[in-house]
């Protein structure tokens, strides 16, 4: 079943919806507005329509039992209320699972008949039964005249289950339209001859017959009242108005929906253009035509404006990540018997999709954390003379061609003296070391590391943290901790805005070619050779009323002494620390095409990949984040004392 397009693209729409409908149901628990109640009913009429239409009738009838309660809801007959809420947000999980059952009737079957799903709708009953019976309202006549289109049984249309649905509306009569009929020789049975007309007696409104027929966009369709005495109207939500013939409404701009691998595969040639590009380049170099200078430069511009179009494409809205987190805290808040609120600021940030994929698991273990480990008890934090209910706040934004994203909370606040007698415990601390509150904060990313007194379903093995770290190096980032007692954790993350294309600069040293990332250099100096001849045990470069250390990047990397008659000096950023790398020459910018580094090299810590230059040499391609932190921690600190 799941060959059919038409399936295919039910079952990707309605994941989407399903997400939504979760944002929806957390929206009510904040501000039960009618436009919201709305919103939710609207979304489960169109997964129990779609459901009934493509061959999901258990996902089908367990929505509807769901769309009854918030028909009541819609009504004003009940209220929102925190189990109504619990059982939904319940109720929106077990409809995924039905959804990822597909056609298996086994998998179906036992989904349908598990204890979850009858507790689920007895809570929903429950929720919905502690209303009064309203007094059934005046019913309508209605006339539905609904032709669909030739082709539309080819698009998987099943008329046979609209009529079904229209039933379950109220009494009808249907009469069959068989205008234009071809003979039976002329017959082609995978197209539409029939159209219907029906008569239906409901209370319900115009807005409940067109949710009907949400999916049947290309039939020919008309409603109209034709209620014998005049409608009497009543207090309550307006109907939806009905649509022009022939005219659709939309919702903001038209979208595409593209399969990832695709993205990845064009993302792949322009990889190999832009290598072919800059080969051009070397060889209108090498002839010095103005003619083919010139069509090299709009050849470079044209690369230019696709690589940033196609980027931007691979760009999502970190929000898509962010959303799931309201639900991550809310059911933690319920475990651990504690209130507390997810605020979340910057979702409209844009990050690279490759990114924003693999960064989900790591924000889900450290917000779990700081629910856990961060958020006090109520008793404890009014003792403290904070509010009852618990904040962590989740925030994004761009700075400096990087996504910034930090984590806060306003509990307790790391307890570093405890970190510190738990890493001499486990080992990974020496007895007599004296580490500072920064370096100590960093231990809880250790592997296997914890404080918990003991396991729990939440926390208490240690290897959460440690998932964070080994993710965000594998995503070239950078995680800094900050944290005061009694106050609340502050963690922020550093990722490269994608893991594509970058611009580089590149430098020579030594005769080979490597490559910084552009994003990390602040500025480019020439480099006075006497400094490296210097006693006095500082090596510093004033620039500009600042101090700024230095290092060799040849001798660091065990390079033969440069022999260079004039050398410069990069001076790069990465954690909010400045230094400068001394190099042999700059040699310009560059479009760099990330490859990864092969497994036999994938341990160097200090590259980030590597690229193919115009002339077909490689080019390693420095971690600057990396390079920095070995830096400040080993030989900066020697160089600089």
């Amino acid at each position: 079943m799941q060959e059919n397009p038409a399936i295919q693209s039910y079952v990707v729409e309605a994941r989407d919806l399903l997400a939504q409908l979760e944002t929806m149901l957390l929206d009510l628990e904040l501000a039960p507005l009618p436009e919201s109640v709305d919103s939710v009913f609207r979304a489960l009429h169109t997964l129990k329509g779609g459901g009934a239409m493509f061959g999901f009738p258990a996902l089908s009838a367990f929505v509807h039992h769901f769309e009854d309660a918030f028909d009541l809801v819609r009504m004003g007959k009940i209220s929102v209320t925190r189990p109504l809420l619990d059982a939904a947000l319940a109720g929106r999980d077990h409809i995924i699972a039905l959804l990822e059952a597909g056609g298996d009737p086994a998998r179906t079957e036992a989904l349908t008949r598990a204890p979850e799903a009858a507790a689920i709708l007895q809570h929903l009953a429950a929720a919905a039964g502690s209303a009064p019976v309203p007094p059934p309202p005046t019913a309508h006549l209605w006339r539905i005249a609904f032709r669909p289109a030739a082709h539309a049984l080819l698009h998987g249309m099943r008329p046979d289950l609209l009529l079904d649905e229209l039933a379950t509306l109220g009494p009808m009569r249907v009469t069959c339209q068989p205008r234009d009929l071809p003979a039976l020789q002329a017959l082609d049975p995978v197209q539409s001859h029939l159209g219907w007309e029906v008569e239906l007696q409901t209370p319900q409104g115009r807005g409940a017959i067109e949710a009907v027929f949400i999916f049947a966009e290309d039939a020919d369709l008309t409603i109209d009242d034709i209620t014998p005495e005049p409608e009497i109207p009543v207090a309550g939500p307006a109907e939806p108005q009905a649509a022009k013939p022939g005219h659709r409404a939309t919702n903001g701009p038209e979208t595409v929906r593209v399969p990832a691998p695709k993205l990845d595969a064009i993302l792949d040639q322009l990889g190999e253009l832009v290598i072919a590009q800059a080969r051009l380049n070397q060889v209108a170099t090498r002839f010095g035509d103005a003619t083919l200078d010139g069509l090299v430069e709009e050849f470079q511009r044209l690369i230019g404006g696709l690589r940033d179009t196609t980027l931007a494409i691979r760009m999502l809205p970190i929000e898509t990540v962010f959303g799931k987190f309201r639900r991550v805290v809310r059911d933690l808040s319920v475990e651990l018997g504690k209130d507390v609120m997810l605020e979340t600021e910057g979702g409209e940030t844009e990050i690279d999709k490759n990114v924003l994929d693999r960064l989900s698991e790591p924000l889900v273990h450290m917000i779990r954390n700081s629910v856990d480990h961060g958020i006090e008890q109520a008793a404890d934090r009014v003792a403290a003379g904070k509010p009852p209910q618990g904040l962590v706040r989740l925030a994004a934004c761009q700075d400096a061609g990087e996504i910034l994203i930090t984590i806060e909370d306003d509990g307790k606040g790391l307890d570093h003296e405890r970190i510190r007698m738990k890493a001499i415990e486990r080992g990974i601390l020496a007895p007599d070391a004296t580490p500072t509150d920064s370096q100590l904060a960093e231990l809880i990313f250790a592997p296997g590391f914890s404080t918990a007194e003991k396991v729990s379903s939440v926390s208490g093995r240690g290897v959460g943290m440690d998932a964070v770290m080994t993710t965000i190096n594998a995503l070239r980032g950078s995680v800094e901790v900050m944290s005061r007692k009694g106050e609340g954790t502050l963690i922020s993350l550093r990722l490269p805005l994608t893991l594509a294309i970058i611009d580089g600069l590149l430098v020579e040293l030594g005769g080979d070619i490597f490559v910084m990332p552009l994003i990390a250099v602040d500025e480019c100096v020439e480099f006075d050779l006497d400094e490296l001849q210097r006693d006095s045990g500082r090596s510093m470069l004033a620039i500009r009323d600042e101090m700024v250390p230095f290092v060799d990047l040849g001798a660091l990397f065990a390079m033969p002494p440069s022999t260079a008659a004039r050398r410069r000096v990069v001076i790069v950023r990465a954690e909010g620390q400045r230094m400068g790398l001394v190099v042999d020459d700059i040699l310009g910018q560059h479009q760099t095409v990330i490859k990864p580094m092969s497994p036999f090299h994938a341990g160097l810590t200090d590259f980030a990949g590597s690229t193919i230059l115009g002339d077909g040499t490689v080019a390693l391609i420095l971690d600057i984040t990396s390079l920095l932190r070995g830096l400040m921690n080993g030989p900066a600190q020697a160089l600089a004392a």
